[in-house]
């Protein structure tokens, strides 16, 4: 997948991770950073391709920012994690109960 291409649609950005959009994110500014390199040099040819890269850092930081406050799921690959705090909150219940007076 390319930054600056129409295949970054938000709907594709809903099935990935927190993990890849961080990183998407990260090739992207780097894309710019590049771009506007080129552009203060005189060798940047497309400029169109500077705001297509813009678009594409404010599409991941709106999927980012909604699943923060919860309008948009995360991706149904995230929920195995949620199983080894299950099984950390069982392994509490087996143990053992301090006796009176003593501190938890």
């Amino acid at each position: 997948m390319a930054v600056g291409t129409k295949q970054l649609a938000p709907s594709e950005l809903d099935t990935f991770e927190n993990e890849r959009l961080v990183e998407e994110l990260r090739k992207a500014k780097e894309e710019l950073f590049n771009l506007r390199f080129q552009s203060a040099t005189g060798q940047l040819e497309s400029h169109g391709r500077i705001r297509a890269v813009k678009r594409d850092i404010a599409r991941i930081y709106t999927v980012i920012r909604e699943r923060e406050l919860g309008i948009r799921a995360t991706p149904v690959a995230a929920a195995p994690a949620k199983k080894a705090s299950k099984s950390k909150a069982k392994k509490t219940e087996d143990a053992p109960a301090p006796a009176e007076g003593e501190a938890e």
